[in-house]
């Protein structure tokens, strides 16, 4: 395995997709942080990244009949598995001095470049209970227990990064603000070094040259934000004195996002409309996009690598490749989709004991259970939806996603899907895949023959599920918002729910969800199957080509990190 040369970036997130079984993830950002480091691997880029191990992971989901959700930790023991990285740190939290190790994973390029993850750790015998639990749960805890994190994630990983990389990184990028207290750090060490001896001055502009920020949350109450009594009683003294004199409290709280807009000399939201979202929320601030990706290599099947490897064998190591899909005969398409169909319906027999029809018109929703997301519109006419099976074509339907601990409304929102399913058992199988998770993930949205998705306009930020879908050949029927904005070609790459104008008329949307799937999709898949297969491969050639981690990567090169001309760009 080659070694990547010393880090110049230091990429920290909250959460990190390394490997099913390795809980360090709860969704699409996770999803998402994971896919950028292996193709900044593939790439070469140097960079190494941070974020925090989780000993407990986010959770297990476990459902009963009724679709109540119960939680169950996912314990795992990074000593285990990863190596120990020397040297340790030390973080403040509330006075009390706490003890930081982190452990090694190594992220290997499609050339044997690595790229480094290290996984912060609290639990050490000489931290008290509480403070050994700081990086037990993701996303677990209360404001308290949250912006602990947060001090350990952004203070902590910038210590290690100085001590394992000292003098080296050019670049902090900062994914989401969970880790914006670094620029705290960035700060501390500007004004010592460019000040020393002198009047000590903040060099603000100094450490906006060093930091980059990608925000992923359209929704004011997706960011983090802590009341001033709470960050005085947990910061330390020189930590709010530095906020004080930085100007960076929005009002008497702590906004995350705001401190991190404030410290950022390049910000991005994450799709082309999501960067205009983000300019209205935040209008003092100049916010561009890029628009996310999946890591081809990991969301493509294996009955679709093995197409393109014979098809298009270029694809692995040039994802623009993918373009090329177009000249793929039509039966070869059917014949790599049928075999994703089929391990798809294997391990939902194996795991729930339910079997499923190849032949029939299988729609998939699979995404985290949020309300906004809305994982019951397809079941809002029941009598329409049978109507549909009964007149065009059968209809089976796959869905998944964890609702958070603590969110009640995304629970409901389980129920509701399960409960409707069950009243329309008698037309529709429908399976509710427990517990999903990077492998199910992988699973369903190349086993299904249509990707739903229809959450709330503008309140996608991009979405990825429908990327790692058109991987694979299967076309969205999605709400033109977050990356279907920019994918979305009318019966070509898939279909559209409603308009923008409907955003506001929830029902006149439903009525256009049921009359395309009634009129234009089902009839399609069943009365002219060749049409629908070239739906399946414009899906792969225009979007698989094009809405992948190695494309969005090397736009934060060229327009983030500014040093392209050092990687070795594949042409």
């Amino acid at each position: 395995m080659k070694k990547t040369s010393s880090p110049r970036v230091a990429y920290f997130s909250m959460e990190i997709a390394l490997e099913p079984d390795i809980p360090t993830y709860s969704g699409g950002l996770g999803i998402l942080a994971g896919d950028t480091l292996r193709s900044a691997a593939d790439l070469g880029v140097p960079l190494a990244a941070v974020t925090l191990a989780y000993r407990k992971g986010y959770f297990r989901q476990i459902l009963d009949g009724a679709g109540n959700q119960f939680e169950q930790p996912q314990d795992w023991a990074p000593e285990r598995r990863l190596s120990e990285i020397k040297p340790r740190v030390q973080v403040e939290v509330e006075g009390r001095p706490v003890a930081v190790r982190a452990w090694n994973y190594t992220i290997a390029g499609i050339s044997g470049e690595t790229v480094p993850v290290y996984l912060l750790d609290t639990n050490l015998p000489e931290n008290s209970e509480y403070d050994r639990g700081l990086t037990d749960y993701l996303y677990g805890g209360d404001q308290r227990y949250r912006l602990a994190q947060e001090i350990v994630l952004g203070f902590g990983g910038f210590h290690l990064i100085e001590k394992l990389h000292p003098g080296q990184i050019e670049t902090y990028h900062m994914n989401e603000g969970h880790s914006a207290l670094l620029s705290l750090s960035l700060l501390e060490r500007r004004l010592d070094q460019s000040f020393a001896g002198r009047l000590k001055q903040l060099d603000i502009d100094g450490v906006r040259n060093m930091c980059i920020f990608t925000t992923h949350t359209p929704v004011p109450a997706g960011h983090d934000q802590f009341p001033r009594s709470l960050v005085v009683q947990v910061l330390g003294r020189d930590d709010i004195a530095l906020l004080d004199e930085a100007e960076a409290w929005q009002g008497e709280a702590l906004n995350m996002t705001y401190l991190a807009l404030r410290f950022s000399g390049y910000v991005n939201g994450v799709a082309m409309r999501h960067g205009e979202v983000s300019r209205g929320m935040f209008p003092r601030y100049e916010i561009s996009a890029i628009t996310n990706g999946v890591h081809a290599i990991t969301w493509t099947s294996p009955a679709f690598s093995a197409l393109f490897d014979s098809y298009i064998p270029g694809w692995r190591n040039d994802n623009n490749y993918l373009r090329y899909a177009i000249s793929i005969p039509l039966p070869n398409i059917r014949e790599a989709h049928a075999g994703a169909k089929a391990e798809l319906f294997q391990a939902i027999s194996r795991a729930f004991g339910i079997d499923l029809d190849p032949k029939v018109l299988t729609i998939g929703f699979a995404r985290r259970a949020s309300t906004y997301k809305r994982a019951d519109l397809l079941f809002q006419n029941p009598e329409r939806l049978r109507k549909i099976a009964r007149e065009v074509g059968p209809l089976q339907l796959v869905y998944g996603g964890k609702a958070h601990p603590n969110d009640e409304g995304g629970k409901n929102l389980i129920r509701r899907v399960i409960g409707s399913a069950a009243s329309l058992a008698d037309a529709i199988r429908t399976v509710y895949v427990e517990n999903y998770d990077m492998r199910w993930g992988k699973l369903i949205t190349s086993g299904v023959d249509l990707w739903l998705n229809n959450p709330m306009r503008p309140q996608e930020a991009s979405g990825t599920s429908g990327m790692k879908a058109a991987l694979n050949g299967v076309p969205s029927f999605s709400v033109v918002d977050g990356w279907w904005a920019e994918g979305h070609i009318e019966g070509v790459t898939g279909w559209s729910i409603g308009s923008d104008e409907m955003a506001e008329d929830a029902s006149a949307e439903i009525a256009a969800l049921y009359d395309k799937l009634e009129r234009e999709i089902a009839p399609m898949f069943y009365g002219r199957p060749n049409r629908y297969t070239e739906v399946m491969r414009y899906a792969i050639a225009l979007n698989g080509s094009f809405f992948n981690t190695q494309r969005m990567v090397l736009q934060y090169l060229t327009n983030a990190y500014k040093m392209q001309r050092d990687v070795a760009i594949p042409v």
